[in-house]
């Protein structure tokens, strides 16, 4: 039996977010884990993932 995993959705982030932190403002405290400040690569459509949750985020402008 394989299991096939969803596609992950990229969430978009704008640069006046930064720093960023998973879990966002605004999350529901009963899914938060520890917070973790992700960082962004210096450019256009940068991505980032969570190591606890695996969120991936997109850096937009």
């Amino acid at each position: 039996m394989s299991a096939t995993a969803a596609p992950t959705q990229l969430i978009p982030v704008s640069r006046k977010d930064l720093p960023f932190s998973c879990p966002p403002p605004g999350a529901p405290v009963w899914n938060q884990h520890p917070r973790v400040y992700l960082h962004f690569e210096d450019e256009p459509q940068a991505e980032a993932a969570c190591p606890y949750c695996g969120a991936r985020y997109l850096l937009t402008d």
